[in-house]
């Protein structure tokens, strides 16, 4: 099983810091460079650059939440429930359809059916 991890690529956990402007304010997030690919494949879907993809989540979190605690931990998340939300069929695998354009109930319902189906089998097992 290990061999399937650790026959990674290193560059894909190198990390790498970038800066980003949120708020105006001149920000370093250091991210390994595999979450720095997929924030821009989610960028590029919704026709937006790292830095303004960064900058509309942050905005958006503190919205919602009122803070932002460890953004990059956050993105780390955004990155794999991306993945995960394409695994299970919420969020299409053709990049070429914007995220913006989904229907974000749908998508979450999507999430919560793949969790209670793993609960189901963890429990089985």
């Amino acid at each position: 099983m290990c061999q399937v991890f650790i026959s990674a690529d290193p560059a894909l956990y190198e990390s790498r810091a970038r800066s980003v402007r949120l708020h105006g304010v001149a920000t370093s997030i250091k991210l390994e460079n595999l979450f720095w690919r997929v924030l821009d494949e989610i960028a590029t879907r919704d026709s937006m650059t790292v830095p303004q993809l960064c900058t509309k989540l942050y905005d958006e979190l503190v919205e919602e939440r009122g803070e932002v605690e460890n953004f990059a931990s956050f993105l780390r998340v955004c990155c794999g429930r991306y993945l995960a939300l394409q695994l299970s069929g919420g969020i299409p695998q053709d990049a070429s359809i914007p995220i913006a354009s989904l229907n974000a109930q749908r998508v979450l319902a999507t999430e919560r059916q793949a969790v209670l189906h793993a609960g189901l089998h963890v429990r089985a097992a």
